[in-house]
């Protein structure tokens, strides 16, 4: 995969990546929402990525309260990789916390990804007991300290992705993302003004989610009865019901189509539209639960959509702003 710049660093990253949410172990408010995965699994998925071209993983430490953290620092050194071979992205996660917890936990997450380096430390989502500004003058604090490479946030609004980008860059430290949200089915960050933003200022949209937790394989659409036995909680989200359903329709019989076109499948269809249609600032990150799921992910950057496909999906899924 051709690399592109993760916002303003000097950092460079594949525009696809891997989510290591699943990788929790089961464990925790955000962990249980995935089935413990084997080593051996989680080890074939990282493989599978590295080798399809993914030179980058997000995780966090609320997934599993650093087990997914360790649970691909221990893939990693098993495949072989060192410090500096791959790009490594992480979160602090800030409720009910105080900026204070930022330097103090940073000791954690270092441990938990031993022996690989942070490059990229998160603010995992808006909700705190500290300001914008003093996380983010938190964050720099490590960054001049040398302990972790560079700031992102995540969930951020327009409003306090400006600000934090503002504290940043008063300390000489640039915000190089943002992650949020976003999808063919949930484009929202196109109208409420982050979207926007993020290209004014040069900042990286982290796009999670991009599968719309599995709607746009269009697998749901064609056997409604997976929903009631497979999905968990979110067969209780609106856009898994009958109605919600209808509505993404039409779009999903198109990604068939453009993918029948390409000999691709929907999903990479969708991954591809969303890592190409704003250009380099968006990069996306797929999860995996296994092998076949992350061949899949990487092979979403292995064709070109025409500019009338682009065109056709971006039409369709307007609804979805």
């Amino acid at each position: 995969m051709k690399l592109r710049r993760l916002g303003q660093s000097e950092i460079e990253i594949s525009p696809i990546g891997l989510g290591c949410w699943q990788f929790s172990e089961g464990s925790g408010l955000a962990g249980g929402f995935w089935e413990a995965l084997p080593a051996d699994t989680v080890q074939e998925i990282v493989d599978a990525s590295l080798r399809g071209g993914i030179n980058w993983f997000d995780t966090a430490e609320a997934y599993g309260n650093g087990r997914s953290e360790r649970a691909l620092a221990a893939a990693l050194t098993r495949l072989g990789k060192k410090p500096g071979d791959v790009v490594v992205a992480t979160k602090w996660f800030p409720f009910p916390r105080f900026a204070s917890h930022i330097g103090k936990t940073i000791g954690d997450r270092l441990s938990a990804l031993s022996p690989f380096p942070i490059d990229l430390h998160q603010i995992h989502q808006p909700f705190s007991l500290a300001t914008v500004k003093a996380q983010s003058n938190a964050m720099a604090d490590l960054v001049q300290a040398g302990k972790i490479r560079t700031v992102g946030v995540s969930n951020f609004s327009e409003k306090r992705m400006r600000k934090a980008h503002a504290v940043l860059a008063a300390r000489g430290v640039p915000l190089v993302s943002n992650q949020m949200q976003y999808s063919l089915l949930d484009r929202r960050i196109e109208s409420n003004g982050v979207l926007a933003a993020a290209k004014e200022l040069g900042i990286t949209i982290i796009a999670y989610s991009p599968l719309a937790q599995g709607l746009l394989s269009g697998k749901f659409h064609e056997d409604p009865s997976l929903i009631r036995n497979r999905v968990g909680p979110r067969k209780f989200l609106p856009s898994f019901r009958a109605k919600g359903l209808e509505r993404s329709r039409p779009l999903i019989e198109e990604l068939r189509k453009i993918a029948t076109a390409h000999g691709v499948t929907p999903s990479q269809v969708a991954l591809n539209w969303l890592a190409t249609f704003h250009g380099d600032t968006v990069v996306v990150i797929p999860g995996a639960t296994k092998r076949r799921h992350a061949e899949e992910n990487v092979g979403s950057m292995g064709f070109t959509l025409s500019q009338d496909e682009l065109r056709r999906i971006d039409e369709l899924s307007r609804q979805f702003r």
